[in-house]
C-alpha cells in the first residue's frame, strides 16, 4: 500500500506540469496527453525501482518524449510507404443499409450488441461466444434473441432503404 500512496503523491504533484511539458514538446495536447498517461502507466509498472531514482520525474518525461519519437517515427515510416506505394486505393462509401445498422446496433445494450456482432457478424457459434464473453449459453442466447428483436424493431422504423429499395 505504501508503493500505491507513494505513487499518487508523485503522480498528483507532477502530472500538470509534465503534461505542459509534453504539450510544449508536442504542440498537440490529445497527444501530450496520451503521452503522459502511457508514460505514467510505465512508471507505475516499474514504480518500486523507478521509486529510488533522484528524479523519477526525469524518467517519466524520459518515456514519454521516446514514445512522441516513436510515434513520429512510424508516422515518418508510413508516410515514406505511401509515397513509394500510393495512396490506398478508394474505399467504398457505406451503403444506406449498413449505416442504418450501424446506428441500430449503437442503440441497444452493450452485452446484446457484442452477442450479435460476434455470433451474426464474426460467425461464431453460440458456445464460442460463450466462451469469449465468459457467459452460459443460455445468457446469450437470450441476449441474442432480444438483440435481434431490438434491431428488429430499429431497423423497421428506420425510413432509411437502400437505392434498390430493399430495407435493412
Amino acid at each position: 500500500m505504501k508503493d500505491a500512496e507513494g505513487f499518487d503523491a508523485f503522480y498528483a504533484g507532477t502530472n500538470r506540469r509534465l503534461l505542459h511539458q509534453m504539450y510544449a514538446m508536442t504542440g498537440n495536447l490529445a497527444d501530450a496527453q496520451e503521452l503522459v498517461q502511457e508514460a505514467y502507466a510505465r512508471a507505475w509498472q516499474r514504480w518500486s525501482t523507478v521509486s529510488t531514482y533522484d528524479d523519477p520525474q526525469a524518467w517519466v518525461r524520459t518515456v514519454a518524449w521516446r514514445l512522441a519519437a516513436s510515434r513520429w517515427r512510424r508516422t515518418k515510416t508510413a508516410m515514406a510507404a505511401m509515397v513509394r506505394h500510393g495512396p490506398p486505393a478508394d474505399t467504398p462509401e457505406p451503403s444506406i443499409d449498413n449505416v442504418a445498422l450501424v446506428a441500430a446496433l449503437r442503440q441497444i445494450p452493450e452485452a446484446q450488441r457484442r452477442a450479435i456482432v460476434l455470433h451474426h457478424l464474426s460467425g461464431l457459434s453460440v458456445a464460442e461466444v460463450a466462451h469469449e464473453t465468459h457467459s452460459p449459453e443460455g445468457t446469450v442466447k437470450a441476449r441474442l434473441a432480444r438483440g435481434r428483436a431490438a434491431l428488429a424493431e430499429l431497423l423497421a422504423d428506420s425510413t432509411l432503404a437502400s437505392p434498390e429499395g430493399s430495407h435493412v
